[in-house]
């Protein structure tokens, strides 16, 4: 997991229904367990979470949608959801890291295995391994290179 070099923009704020709490932290930074969730309209659909611990990194994230992600659809483990007290699917917030690399073209991927499942109603949040993630990756591409013509294997 990658930490975005691109600074949040200093003039987005996060309003309190923003934060979210994250008990365990996430993977790679368990002393961060305070989040808050800023966006730009302009930015959209990609948001940055802001995580409170020793320091404050963001990340950036977003939502998975059939736009972006077609054919996405993580299942939780039932222990999951009940640990997230998650008692009916609307009250799952699924958040996917974006990592961008800065190479020539740019190279955007997102974990689509451990998602952060924001509890809704309680806004307590955990980063988990989804039940069905050997169809998915952890650095799936989120834009194909504009060359790559590659035939389907």
């Amino acid at each position: 997991m990658k930490v975005l070099a691109e600074p949040c923009p200093a003039d987005v704020e996060a309003p309190a229904s923003n934060e979210i709490i994250l008990p365990q932290g996430i993977v790679g930074f368990g002393d961060y367990r305070r989040a808050e969730l800023l966006y730009s309209e302009d930015r959209l659909p990609f948001l940055w979470m802001r995580v409170h611990g020793p320091d404050i990194l963001h990340f950036v994230v977003m939502e998975p949608s059939a736009d972006v992600l077609p054919g996405y659809e993580p299942e939780l483990f039932d222990e999951d959801a009940c640990q997230l007290d998650l008692r009916d699917a609307s009250d799952a917030l699924l958040l996917n890291i974006v990592t961008v690399r800065g190479q020539k073209p740019v190279v955007a991927t997102i974990n689509l295995i451990g998602p952060i499942i924001v509890n809704r109603r309680t806004r307590v949040a955990r980063q988990r391994i989804i039940a069905n993630h050997a169809r998915y990756s952890a650095q799936h591409p989120l834009m194909e290179p504009a060359c790559a013509a590659m035939p389907a294997r």
